[in-house]
C-alpha cells in the first residue's frame, strides 16, 4: 500500500464516525469495520484504526454517563460539551491523518492497544 493510500485509510477510519448522523451506532462501527478490514495491509491504518476505535468507545461511555446525569441536571452541560469535542476530536483526527501525521484523542481509554 502506497503512502497516498495509507492517508486516505487514515482519513476515512476517522471520518467515518460521521456516518453516525445517518445510521444510528456507525459511530462506533463504522471505522471498527474500517479498521479491521485494513490493519494488517498497514501500520500506519493499524495506529489511525486503534486511535479512532479507542476513541469512538470512550465518548460513547462518556456520552451515556452524562445522559444518566440529566436527572441530576449537569448532564445536560456535560452532554453539549462530550458532543462539541466529538466533532472537534474527529475533525483534528481526520485532518492530521490526511497529513500523514498520527493524532492522540484526549481523554480516550486505551481500551486496544
Amino acid at each position: 500500500m502506497d503512502a497516498t493510500t495509507e492517508r486516505t485509510y487514515g482519513l476515512f477510519v476517522h471520518l467515518s464516525a460521521f456516518s453516525g448522523f445517518i445510521i444510528p451506532l456507525a459511530t462506533l462501527f463504522a471505522p471498527l469495520i474500517l479498521w479491521l478490514i485494513k490493519r494488517h495491509e498497514s501500520e500506519y491504518v493499524d495506529a489511525h484504526g486503534k486511535a479512532a476505535v479507542n476513541f469512538q468507545i470512550s465518548y460513547f461511555i462518556y456520552a451515556i454517563v452524562s445522559s444518566i446525569l440529566i436527572f441530576v441536571f449537569i448532564g445536560f452541560v456535560l452532554v453539549f460539551i462530550v458532543s462539541i469535542a466529538w466533532i472537534v476530536f474527529v475533525i483534528i483526527a481526520t485532518v492530521k491523518a490526511s497529513n500523514g501525521e498520527l493524532y492522540k484523542y484526549p481523554l480516550s481509554i486505551p481500551f486496544i492497544r
